[in-house]
């Protein structure tokens, strides 16, 4: 079940308008960060600059989703396909996580929040590389909300690296192809690592676009889906209040039928 709304900053609701269920809190919130560039282009500046602008609201929504009590918030900071757009801006996102964790982590500490990223690391820029696993080595003793970065993530591509490893236990015959379950499928996922949060309770993307971009496509099977109107550097702590009260509206069934 999806909702759409488009509010903008001005007339989204303060945090006090809504009360939120605490003992309802979506566990586990993925978000699709869409429309940096247009937002940029809309006040006639640079693509990048939206980008720019786009990590200050990933800061201010990190610290929003913790207090609310998210225990975990996955981004789709960057995808296999983004590599086809122009190289100027490929390479400025490449040198975004340096910028933005030398300058957050201490932050994310005080706040106890620990830092994980699932995608294809290797293919990374060095200098990239170095600086998300700096992230994930200065928080990894935090122990409350984890920011689960997807970062050079294609949610095909990890179907398919997923089917190759299983396909290689079968070979190796350490596994019977009857023996493969969707369990088994989603131990070789990115996301196996989160345990009881691997699949997002409420996905939200930003934008007004109404599609899934090769994100998470296992894992959101029984998603709640809010598309918002706001560009993500638009995107604010009232904006993330109200998605997650349209989410406890939501009557979850996951197929089945409740009394």
């Amino acid at each position: 079940m999806f909702s759409w709304f488009n509010k903008t900053d001005s007339d989204s609701p303060s945090d006090a308008a809504i009360q939120l269920d605490p003992t309802n809190i979506p566990g586990h919130v993925a978000i699709i960060m869409d429309g940096n560039g247009r937002w940029a282009q809309k006040r006639h500046l640079p693509r990048v600059a939206g980008h720019k602008q786009g990590m200050n609201t990933v800061k201010t929504i990190t610290i929003a989703a913790s207090r609310l009590g998210i225990k975990v918030l996955t981004l789709y900071a960057f995808s296999t396909e983004n590599w086809k757009r122009p190289n100027d801006e490929v390479n400025y996102l490449m040198k975004l996580p340096v910028e933005f964790f030398d300058t957050f982590v201490p932050d994310l500490v005080k706040n106890n929040v620990q830092v994980r990223v699932m995608g294809y690391i290797d293919q990374l820029p060095e200098k990239t590389r170095g600086a998300v696993e700096r992230a994930v080595a200065d928080t990894k003793d935090c122990t409350g909300m984890v920011l689960n970065f997807a970062l050079n993530y294609g949610s095909r591509a990890e179907i398919t690296t997923a089917v190759q490893q299983i396909s290689q236990e079968v070979e190796d015959g350490t596994l019977k192809p009857g023996d493969i379950t969707e369990a088994t499928i989603g131990q070789h996922l990115m996301t196996s690592g989160l345990g009881a949060y691997s699949d997002p309770d409420l996905l939200i993307r930003t934008s007004g676009e109404e599609r899934i971009s090769n994100f998470l496509l296992w894992q959101i099977a029984y998603s709640e889906f809010v598309f918002l109107g706001p560009h993500w550097p638009e995107f604010t702590p009232a904006l993330l209040t109200e998605a997650v009260y349209q989410f406890q509206q939501r009557k979850r069934r996951f197929g089945g039928l409740k009394k």
